[in-house]
């Protein structure tokens, strides 16, 4: 792995004050925090988490790419699908983590195309430097249409028509748990020094108990003979499906992620975990490094998601790859407007759908797991290639 970029001063005092906060509440707690409320507060703390900070998060000047940066067709391809949601519900959309606010912006440019804009264009954020690059990428591409779009701080009360979640259940905070011969422990976060006297954040583990062992045991981990199995838990997603659940009268939620379902997640060969962090496009794994600066991430279990729905009373209406999700939404249809196939713009839109669909690349580790309420029939995304079988 090459070095990763140095950060600037600034930064570095971001994530100074950071690291003192997560000290302080370890020492408050005993001098022990499960990872879950570390990763919290490493993305959310007020001011200097990741996604409440200030630093750019995403494009080439960012940690990651996401789907809408790589080609509008990717939000071409998905407004049919929220079309189809909006006629069976109502004409609203709520995207949660809107990111720059282009997947909203290519959304509502195609809606209108197709003569099916939302009334409104709410979207669900917690980083206020996202908040303005989103305000600002709206008024540049699509200013007509900015005054159908808001910003909401909660989960509304009630809400009728389609939501949108792309890339948010992967940095919801997540239990690590560390399975061993003697038995199941929850991984945590102390701060405590080496052998050389030097303190720093370091893993610490306990039995696991309360509700993070009551999900643990349903998912059957595997027990080695020598050494451990560490994976995550994700309690969070859980309870963001059910207050969801409590919310939406009719309409469906539409969740594009990288996952698996459970009996891929959990296979003994997956010994290590999915945790992963993001630092300037260079993927590594030491969460303790930098608090605040690093995307942490973990793939999501599908399955558990799906469970929690259903138990909340939501229907279960599709599960896929985002190749087969978006080949299903017309993506290749999307593409074929472009132009010219030996033009240069469509050579670089036909580059991103590859990006996107081939299984190699996005198309087979994103999934796509659309839950409902008061919609009858086949939803669009899933007609063909419907995995539901494997949840």
């Amino acid at each position: 792995m090459s070095p990763l970029p140095t950060p600037s001063p600034d930064a570095l005092d971001q994530s100074a004050r950071l690291l003192r906060r997560i000290e302080a509440e370890i020492a408050d707690a005993g001098g022990w925090i499960p990872f879950s409320r570390y990763m919290e507060l490493a993305l959310y703390a007020p001011g200097e988490g990741y996604y409440s900070g200030g630093a750019r998060k995403f494009g080439p000047g960012g940690d990651f790419i996401t789907a809408p940066e790589l080609t509008p067709l990717f939000g071409q391809a998905l407004a049919a699908q929220v079309e189809q949601i909006m006629r069976a519900s109502e004409a609203r959309i709520i995207e949660v983590g809107a990111g720059t606010g282009l997947l909203a912006a290519d959304l509502l440019l195609e809606l209108e195309r197709r003569g099916a804009l939302p009334e409104r264009y709410d979207i669900l954020e917690l980083s206020g430097e996202l908040r303005g690059r989103q305000f600002d990428t709206l008024a540049q591409k699509v200013p007509h249409l900015a005054a159908r779009v808001g910003w909401l701080d909660e989960l509304p009360e009630a809400f009728s028509g389609a939501v949108v979640a792309n890339e948010v259940l992967d940095v919801m905070p997540v239990h690590l748990l560390a399975s061993r011969p003697e038995g199941l422990f929850e991984r945590g976060v102390a701060f405590a020094a080496d052998v050389a006297g030097t303190k720093a954040l370091r893993w610490a583990d306990t039995p696991a108990g309360g509700a993070v062992a009551e999900a643990a045991r349903a998912l059957v981990l595997p027990r080695p003979q020598h050494g451990e199995y560490v994976t995550e838990l994700n309690l969070a997603s859980r309870a963001w499906v059910a207050a969801w659940a409590d919310r939406l009268r009719q309409g469906a939620l539409l969740l594009i992620d990288y996952g698996y379902p459970r009996a891929e997640y959990y296979l003994p060969s997956r010994s290590n975990g999915t945790l992963l962090c993001y630092y300037r496009h260079h993927a590594h794994g030491d969460p303790f490094l930098w608090p605040g600066l690093n995307d942490i991430t973990a793939f999501v279990d599908f399955t558990a998601v799906a469970e929690a729905a259903f138990d909340a009373g939501l229907d279960v209406h599709g599960y896929t790859s985002q190749a087969q999700f978006l080949f299903n939404c017309g993506v290749l249809q999307c593409l074929e407007r472009r132009g010219a196939r030996e033009g240069a713009d469509y050579i670089r839109a036909a580059r991103a759908v590859q990006r996107l669909t081939a299984p190699q690349e996005m198309g087979e580790l994103f999934k796509v797991l659309a839950l409902g309420r008061g919609i009858s029939g086949p939803l669009l995304g899933f007609v063909r290639g419907d995995r539901l079988h494997a949840l």
